[in-house]
């Protein structure tokens, strides 16, 4: 059988997203190996990677809430709009600088629109934008609505950088969170450190080092269930529900309405369902035939 599951890597510091994919390429020898969310090479902490037929459960899990630690650095506006690019511009630091702070925090908490930065995955007319911007060119980006769902000022490092905590919805760019609000106090201001704590269900706390999964005997022992990704009620179904859920049609299913974890007799995960308390359809099959 294949390997399959879900790894919640600690994503060092300096590797992009798909860097750590490439190097678990080789690690568990599977060509099916992406991740839940990307994280910028600045960026560390949690990175839900999935190997396998496990792949299937990325997008649903890149689509959770998330939450930061991120440093602040205001006076300083660059084009990364983060400490890694360009300096664009450097001005003073207002001696009131945490009491304005506090005071702005309200603005950028809920649902608030965001203009994605030049630097960024995102693609304009088939280009990437950060390829563009690599070039010198700036294009104009709609802004998304994001939700900001916590924002808080948790205190200041040893260089003067603003401590921030922040707990948001899938697209949110942290570093232009840092970029507006040290546009709003007049002195600019760009992400310094950035630690991801949290995706989904996944803590920071539920996170293997890259380092130990490359060195362990047996780096399987770190895979967990893709069914641990969702927290819905466990259903078995068999019989005519069995077959027909096999083959990815909607199947009888007398269930409170609502998403739940499917699994056959013999206790194999096979689906995400969504039921309406009679039937129940597919979200996602995780359901694959072994080949030999």
């Amino acid at each position: 059988m294949g390997i399959n599951g879900l790894l919640v890597v600690d994503k060092p510091q300096d590797w992009t997203s798909m860097d750590v994919c490439a190097k678990l390429r080789g690690v568990f020898g599977e060509k099916r190996v992406g991740h839940g969310g990307t994280l910028d090479p600045l960026a560390t902490g949690v990175l839900p990677v999935f190997v396998g037929r496990a792949t299937r459960a990325a997008d649903l899990v890149a689509a959770g809430e998330k939450e930061y630690l991120a440093s602040l650095r205001l006076g300083l506006t660059t084009n990364t709009q983060d400490v890694t690019g360009e300096t664009l511009e450097t001005k003073t630091v207002p001696a009131d600088a945490e009491a304005r702070l506090r005071a702005v925090l309200p603005r950028f908490t809920g649902p608030i629109q965001q203009v994605p930065p030049m630097y960024s995955a995102i693609k304009k007319e088939g280009k990437k934008l950060y390829e563009l911007a690599r070039k010198g060119v700036e294009v104009e980006r709609a802004a998304r609505r994001v939700t900001v769902s916590a924002l808080d000022l948790t205190g200041r490092t040893e260089e003067g950088d603003f401590l921030l905590r922040v707990v948001c919805s899938k697209g949110t760019y942290i570093r232009t969170l840092c970029h507006d609000m040290g546009q709003a106090l007049g002195c600019g201001g760009a992400m310094s450190q950035l630690r991801r704590v949290r995706v989904g269900r996944f803590g920071i706390e539920d996170a293997v080092s890259l380092d130990c999964l490359v060195s362990a005997a047996d780096p399987r022992v770190y895979l967990r269930g893709v069914d641990s990704c969702f927290d819905a009620p466990k259903v078995t179904v068999q019989g005519l529900a069995l077959k027909r859920a096999l083959c990815g049609n909607p199947f009888p299913l007398k269930a409170p309405a609502g998403e739940w974890r499917v699994y056959d007799p013999a206790g194999q995960f096979l689906l995400l369902g969504r039921s309406d308390g009679q039937e129940c359809r597919v979200v996602k099959s995780f359901y694959e035939v072994e080949r030999p």
